[in-house]
């Protein structure tokens, strides 16, 4: 192998590098997004898992006198109304930054 066939797989390589490089950086907010998405999602779990022992709690019933399929159906419904809720609040300082005053 030549001087120059070295030359061309060295630039060969720094061009790979170079675009690999520009690739992350047009996904580096793609990535940050998904990551931020990911946590708040996993928090309304979280929250949704209170509220379903709080539910169950309430009515009398353990964790154990469920299925899973059933818990996850119960789970599902407490994260709707964590994300409705969320909506609706999100609306109401959105409007209220907007001064506009919908309760009169």
């Amino acid at each position: 192998m030549g001087i120059k066939d070295i030359l061309q797989n060295k630039s060969k390589e720094l061009v790979n590098i170079a675009s690999e490089n520009v690739t992350k950086a047009f996904d580096y907010p793609k990535i940050k997004s998904n990551q931020l998405k990911d946590m708040v999602n996993l928090k309304i779990r979280e929250k949704a898992i209170i509220a379903t022992k709080a539910r169950l709690v309430e009515n009398g019933k353990t964790i154990n006198d469920f299925s899973d399929d059933d818990l996850e159906i119960i789970i599902a419904d407490e994260e709707r109304k964590i994300v409705d809720d969320l909506k609706t609040k999100s609306l109401v300082v959105a409007l209220a930054a907007l001064g506009i005053n919908f309760f009169v």
